[in-house]
């Protein structure tokens, strides 16, 4: 009688103590700054699966963007990284900036294509990429993908990287420098219709940089990474004609030891709210499995 008191009294403390609290996932989400579109995707892509997967707790934070991506997920700092494809390769590749070392990351999932926008105030009278020679440029901040694709670009195209002055500038800094002078010439490799640029042509009156079709073979040739595109027509105030340019994917990468399940688990909740992540950005319509089986330029995890 004893002994049953005693387990009738433990019993109710438990009942008492409630359920063992659930193991929680912690799932950092390495961006870029915040006049992209890394980030508000990535905020995005943390609300999906904070709310709709079990035990984990995401949250978008702000980085150097791509270059500094692919370290942080190699390193296990973040565990997803948002990245250019050209990165992405150079990085699984170990080419280029990451040379000597490949890094151990894979694919989740594609998430748009970028647009690279060469963006000069029509005042400075820059039509042509050459005329960036002798100028005050922003070719991105360092460690992003902005910075990693002006580089190639220019190198592609036979102009040194000490022919011009760079301040390697976030895209806010970047649109403000153009507005007060600073700079003559900002690159931006984003999402077409993105926040700075936009605010930009609102009060100045802009060019778009085309590039020539000889340039875009030379690019093309140099980088099989990338495409040629079209910048549409009516995304920017007095930009109303289509823009030749290069194009090149985005993927979300992460370690190539990340669970499998749980690899499975994020994605799906991905594709299964895409509807939400559009509301956020229209570019989000791209993230879809076919296009991940489609335009992944490193391996996809298993989970995937």
């Amino acid at each position: 009688m004893k002994r049953a008191s005693i387990i009738l009294s433990i019993c109710m403390v438990l009942a008492l103590a409630g359920p063992v609290a659930a193991k929680t996932t912690f799932v950092s989400i390495g961006t870029g700054g915040t006049g992209g579109i890394y980030y508000p995707y990535g905020g995005g892509v943390a609300e999906i699966w904070s709310k709709y997967v079990p035990g984990v707790k995401a949250v978008a934070e702000v980085t150097g963007a791509s270059v500094e991506n692919v370290k942080l997920a190699h390193k296990g700092e973040t565990v997803i990284g948002e990245v250019m494809g050209d990165v992405a390769v150079a990085g699984y590749k170990g080419l280029s900036k990451f040379k000597g070392k490949k890094y151990n990351i894979l694919s989740m999932a594609i998430m748009y294509p970028n647009l690279l926008q060469v963006v000069a105030l029509k005042k400075n009278s820059v039509t042509n990429i050459e005329q960036v020679k002798g100028r005050h440029v922003s070719t991105g901040s360092p460690g992003s993908g902005t910075n990693f694709m002006s580089e190639t670009v220019f190198k592609a195209l036979g102009i040194p990287l000490d022919s011009y002055k760079d301040s390697r500038l976030s895209f806010t800094e970047s649109a403000n420098a153009l507005k007060d002078g600073t700079i003559q010439v900002g690159v931006w490799s984003v999402g077409p219709g993105t926040s700075s640029i936009l605010d930009l042509s609102t009060t100045h009156d802009i060019n778009i940089i085309p590039f020539t079709s000889e340039q875009t073979k030379k690019i093309l040739s140099y980088n099989k990474t990338y495409s040629s595109v079209d910048l549409a027509g009516g995304l920017y105030r007095g930009v109303d004609k289509p823009v030749p340019t290069i194009g090149v994917w985005n993927v979300m990468i992460c370690q190539k030891s990340l669970d499998t399940d749980l690899v499975y688990k994020l994605v799906k909740a991905l594709y299964e709210h895409n509807s939400y992540m559009r509301k956020i950005h229209p570019s989000a319509s791209y993230t879809t499995p076919e296009n991940a089986v489609k335009y992944s330029p490193i391996p996809l995890h298993p989970g995937t």
